[in-house]
């Protein structure tokens, strides 16, 4: 099977699949998922709930007042239960590129939005790797402006650049939590970056994705890569389990944690392992590094620890941070809450007064510094040794 051809078999698979799926139950879409708090079921239609096809709960991470966005977003079930945790004041975008999924999830919005007291879902057609082009305008486009011949498609290709820039479906920087399940191994290799990339974009700074999905232990083999009923059963493309992690690093996610891991795998197929993980993972609150006297004692149990822009911190040990890091990592709420012990200075110098901040240097803060004993902003090394010394650590 030549890469092209195998490309359209696994998207009409994929597609055709999904839409049988939305007409009939399909147990063998996804593995089955339990512990859904019933609460939030009550307000469901059962053919909703009937018709989900994921591996996780992501949705239990979402607080009041989220903007929420779901990925491959189904019949809704995600949707309609993120409706009721983030309240009236929140917002639910569930996102699928299926028609009869999408029409599907949006039978039953005013049967919901009777039974908990609000509407707050909307439910948009796109590519999970493309959140900016809204392919139902593209495609009301298209019926103003038919594509006969090649120059008609390079207009078309310009509209959908236009619709990205100036009116894109999700904005840059507009949610507050991202969740999907069982859906990013449905897109093809190729794409896989591009979708990280949407994911961070569209994640406010501090923002958090939360995303359940198949994994495998190995490498798939050759046979099930090449087979399209297995990529439409969240196997071919799901990714090796440390590569999935590593997915969120380079796409500049940090916090990132598995929440759940499945035990047992779901399925072996030719000896490779498949199981369902959650992962959550951080969107990183940019900013300068401000020397506001700051420090941090990470409590243990590890000797030491290494966050994921490099800083060291020492189990017990003062350790000097800049004024972002230092409320990331004493944010209760925040990924790292609980781990460290945050000190403040005695006179905390204002934001506006306070110089730049050397987050390379890794220096011990100093106990009379944080008390305004110091006399100078100048920290010593874990030797004792004045840290800003000719070796340019500061």
């Amino acid at each position: 099977m030549n890469q092209s051809a195998e490309t359209q078999d696994i998207e009409r698979e994929v597609r055709d699949r999904y839409s049988r799926g939305a007409e009939r139950v399909e147990p063998a879409l996804c593995c089955p998922t339990d512990g859904y708090d019933p609460r939030y079921l009550d307000a469901l239609p059962m053919e909703i709930i009937d018709k989900d096809y994921g591996c996780g709960d992501p949705a239990r991470w979402a607080e009041p007042g989220d903007t929420v966005v779901d990925l491959g977003s189904g019949a809704g079930k995600a949707c309609y239960i993120l409706a009721q945790r983030v309240g009236a004041e929140g917002e639910v975008i569930g996102v699928d590129f299926n028609d009869d999924m999408l029409g599907l999830a949006k039978r039953y919005q005013d049967d919901v939005a009777e039974r908990i007291g609000y509407r707050n879902t909307r439910f948009v057609k796109a590519k999970i790797q493309d959140l900016a082009l809204d392919l139902d305008r593209a495609q009301r486009w298209l019926e103003a402006n038919p594509v006969h011949g090649v120059d008609q498609l390079s207009a078309f290709e310009a509209e959908c650049d236009r619709l990205r820039r100036e009116e894109p479906l999700i904005p840059s920087g507009s949610v507050d939590l991202l969740v999907s399940n069982c859906v990013l191994n449905l897109v093809k290799p190729g794409d896989k970056a591009r979708l990280f990339e949407e994911i961070a974009r569209v994640l406010k700074p501090g923002g958090r994705a939360v995303i359940s999905d198949i994994v495998c232990d190995e490498d798939p083999t050759p046979r099930i890569l090449n087979d399209p009923e297995l990529w439409s059963g969240c196997i071919s493309g799901a990714y090796r389990e440390d590569a999935f992690l590593e997915a969120f690093e380079r796409a500049g996610f940090g916090g990132i944690e598995i929440v759940s891991r499945q035990a047992e795998p779901w399925q072996v197929v030719d000896g490779v392992e498949f199981r369902s993980v959650t992962v959550r993972a951080w969107k990183p609150e940019s900013g300068p590094c401000l020397e506001r006297h700051q420090a941090v004692v990470y409590k243990g149990p590890w000797k030491r620890v290494t966050d994921d822009e490099g800083h060291v911190y020492e189990r017990g040990e003062r350790m000097a941070v800049c004024d972002r890091t230092y409320r990331l990592l004493t944010d209760a709420s925040g990924p790292y809450g609980g781990q460290m012990v945050g000190i403040e200075p005695d006179r905390l110098v204002p934001a506006e007064e306070a110089g730049a901040f050397d987050c390379a240097s890794g220096a011990v803060r100093s106990p009379r510094e944080t008390k305004g004993e110091a006399g100078s902003s100048r920290s010593l090394g874990q030797d004792g040794t004045d840290c800003c010394d000719d070796s340019g650590c500061c």
